[in-house]
């Protein structure tokens, strides 16, 4: 109760000292801070999925937390040929993976189209709804930032000569997992975990079409990510053990960024294989935009690790299907997302590599999300894609393993503002586990979960916002929860 007691008073000093002028999105060379203060209690086994989940990883699966939070940020002109921006996002929290949470720092550059940026910030590739959506397979918003440097081209830019008829965007990054201080302390001493990691990106985006022509877009994409070098706890099974480390010379960084089997200095799987955990996923959606301000759109991502599932080796069974519409503007319901995630097959239950007496290989048991040197796609114990996949946070024996991934699972979210001060969203998901097929469960579990959240702003209080959310688990998954979640914050400018 002391550090409530110290961690409120904070947060009211800070907000009545910055200034309360009222802003405008014209004032792009204005810096914007954020203030917030928060709380989530619950009762049963964790805080409910979607009060952790798809929040990037500012939350946690520990019941009864409380968090401050402050941040300042400098945004890109995106009228101007030449532009800069910069953030920094800091938060002290109770019941946190840590007590310090530097959430976000990072600078960045645009010239004309290219951008380029350095350090940790919270980013969307835009494909996804991301109030509504379960969540990217991929490169999701479940996780904490990873630190990097990115450069590409950030968003659409019209190709030269297609009359805005067609855009593209994409990036290279490469970056390094910054959560060695809670694995070496989470982690059993009995089971692998790596320090260290690095990680290299890069991604793909092509549209075509223009709304204001007509109303259907197209949108492909292709999403490639590496883990890569650092080095490996190798238990002994008696606690103690010894540390191996992996390739960090140019090869090691080429071989990320272009996927190439390893050298001699690797172990056999990735010999015969990619060096690193190669992971990504297609992205395929369809627009229809209607003049009365409707939207109806499908889309679909399909996962892949390694070669096997990248082209049409397997068939493209597993993946998520989705249906996103906007509806004309109305005080009810404004948004609506139905969602399929199906991945049980993971190019099926088989895997046979080359040997000298049978020369055949058959690419199947995929094991989505793990890899047998890394920690999975995981950072601070959230998984970085979909959260339907169980995380390793969750996991009492503190393994960092993705023990329920062969899913299937039906989510429904829809959004509305009933007034200009008041608006609200609601989730709604229904999973069935089979485990994986190294750990598989003795029987199907299952899940449901929900989220009701209301945003307030008041009028008489420009930039503040009072958020209050109920949400419940219920099944042999994740266990009986329910709980409430109530944060009040504000936003102004620096002129």
């Amino acid at each position: 109760m002391r550090l409530v007691t110290l961690l409120t008073a904070a947060f009211c000093v800070a907000a009545a000292a910055l200034p309360t002028a009222r802003a405008h999105a014209e004032w792009n060379d204005s810096i914007r801070w954020h203030a917030e203060v928060g709380t989530t209690l619950s009762a049963g086994e964790h805080t409910p999925l979607w009060l952790n989940a798809n929040r990037f990883g500012f939350s946690s699966i520990e019941r009864n937390n409380f968090w401050l939070r402050l941040g300042a940020f400098k945004e890109l002109d995106k009228q101007k040929r030449f532009s800069w921006g910069a953030g920094v996002d800091m938060g002290v929290a109770h019941r946190f993976q840590s007590t310090f949470v530097p959430q976000q720092l990072y600078a960045e550059v645009q010239y004309r189209c290219l951008d380029a940026m350095v350090g940790a910030k919270e980013i969307s590739d835009g494909f996804l709804d991301q109030s509504l959506s379960s969540g990217a397979l991929t490169q999701g918003w479940n996780a904490r930032p990873i630190p990097q440097v990115r450069i590409g081209i950030f968003d659409y830019a019209d190709v030269w000569g297609c009359k805005g008829m067609f855009a593209v965007k994409g990036h290279i990054a490469y970056g390094v997992f910054d959560d060695n201080w809670w694995l070496d302390r989470w982690s059993s001493r009995y089971t692998n975990y790596s320090l260290s990691t690095l990680y290299c990106s890069r991604a793909i985006y092509f549209r075509g079409g223009n709304a204001s022509k007509f109303p259907l877009e197209g949108e492909l994409g292709l999403v490639m990510d590496t883990e890569f070098g650092g080095k490996t706890w190798i238990p002994d099974g008696k606690g103690g053990g010894f540390w191996e480390r992996h390739p960090t010379d140019l090869k090691a960084f080429a071989k990320a960024l272009i996927p190439a089997k390893g050298s001699s200095d690797t172990r056999p799987g990735e010999q015969a294989n990619v060096e690193g955990n190669f992971l990504g996923n297609w992205s395929l959606g369809l627009k229809w935009q209607a003049p009365a301000g409707w939207m109806v759109r499908l889309y679909y991502e399909h996962y892949f690790e390694d070669h096997s599932m990248l082209f049409f080796d397997f068939p493209w069974k597993d993946g998520l299907y989705g249906v996103q519409a906007r509806l004309p503007r109305n005080p009810f319901v404004s948004d609506i997302v139905y969602e399929f995630l199906y991945m049980k097959d993971q190019a099926g239950p088989v895997y046979w590599d080359h040997t000298p007496s049978i020369d055949y290989q058959v690419s199947g048991r995929d094991e989505y999300y793990n890899h047998e040197i890394y920690n999975g796609w995981q950072h601070w114990g959230q998984g970085i894609g979909n959260p339907l996949m169980t995380a390793p946070i969750y996991n009492a024996n503190h393994n960092l393993y993705f023990y329920s991934t062969r899913v299937m699972s039906h989510h429904l979210g829809f959004k509305g503002e009933p007034s200009p001060q008041v608006a609200y969203r609601v989730m709604l998901s229904h999973t069935d586990s089979w485990g994986t097929y190294n750990v598989p469960f003795d029987r199907v579990k299952s899940n449901f979960s929900w989220l009701a959240e209301v945003k307030y702003h008041p009028k008489a209080l420009w930039g503040c916002e009072v958020s209050l959310s109920l949400a419940m688990d219920h099944g042999s998954l994740l266990g009986n929860s329910f709980g409430g979640m109530l944060s009040i914050s504000r936003t102004g400018w620096f002129k």
